[in-house]
């Protein structure tokens, strides 16, 4: 079994707790939906966020999810550079699985297509 990193990103429309936590959710069912992964399976997920998004910690809407309870999650502050993609929350989540790395599919959302056109739907 090999360790692989799926990305995911999105953008929200306003700085407010319940859009964060709402898009952070979509993000984390897409991923696992798409990848069928399973939380037992997770190494460690790490969240990023803009620094315009200040109201409300992803991990704390991941964690209501059934069976992510004891996932080790971390936010952070995504790194500020100018003309940066705004009100953006990124993923990298760290998974055990047996597929190969062009079988993974990441995930980008709204503005965040932006972000890896190659590999956004």
């Amino acid at each position: 079994m090999t360790v692989r990193g799926i990305r995911a990103a999105a953008t929200v429309e306003a700085n407010e707790a319940n859009e964060i936590k709402a898009v952070t959710l979509e993000m984390v069912t897409k991923l696992v939906q798409e990848n069928d992964v399973n939380p037992e399976d997770i190494a460690s997920v790490l969240i990023t966020v803009t620094n315009d998004l200040d109201e409300a910690f992803p991990a704390q809407a991941i964690r209501q999810l059934p069976g992510w309870e004891l996932v080790p999650l971390m936010c952070a502050l995504e790194v500020p550079v100018k003309g940066s993609l705004p009100k953006c929350v990124r993923l990298m989540v760290l998974v055990n699985t047996e597929k190969a790395q062009q079988e993974i599919k990441h995930i980008y959302l709204g503005g965040a297509k932006a972000l890896r056109p190659d590999l956004a739907k």
